[in-house]
């Protein structure tokens, strides 16, 4: 029961999901602290204004667009990534290496297993499966006394 449990919330997509819990709800409020408190200060005394929100903004018919807004959003956005990865991310990944190598430990694997080759893509796979055929037909051009000549010519070989 336990057992299905952990691997559960072990999976990735729970790990995702939480990650996407933590940079909506706690690390919000920090990353606005840290804009208020430290960015805007030293956007006042470059810009002159106290934030961002009213820097590069004009007014035409009533309508008010505002680029500043968008650059405060961008750098909330940023901060928020940046902090996410660095406390949340890497560590999880992190503990995935460590444990999968005390797996690869207890099932008694040689080797590390963050150094093994990584795995051919589906391209590379189908790239070699088309030569492994193309030599298996051109070993074939050689057919036996037995086989009539019709199938012989049948089976041209690849050019390489």
């Amino acid at each position: 029961m336990f057992d299905g449990f952990k691997k559960f919330i072990a999976r990735g997509n729970m790990v995702d999901m939480a990650v996407g819990v933590v940079m909506g709800g706690a690390v919000t409020a920090v990353v606005t602290a840290i804009v208020e408190g430290v960015i805007n200060p030293f956007i006042a005394m470059i810009f002159g204004k106290p934030n961002m929100d009213n820097l590069l903004a004009f007014t035409f018919n009533g309508a008010t667009v505002s680029f500043g807004k968008v650059l405060t959003s961008l750098i909330n956005f940023l901060i928020i990534a940046v902090a996410v990865y660095f406390c949340i991310v890497m560590p999880i990944n992190k503990l995935r290496d460590i444990t999968e190598r005390q797996m690869a430990k207890l099932r008694g694997d040689k080797g590390d297993v963050a150094a093994e080759e990584p795995a051919i893509s589906p391209e590379e796979q189908t790239v070699i499966l088309l030569q492994e055929i193309r030599d298996s037909l051109a070993a074939q051009q050689t057919a036996p006394a037995d086989v009539p000549s019709a199938v012989q010519n049948a089976v041209k070989p690849i050019e390489k």
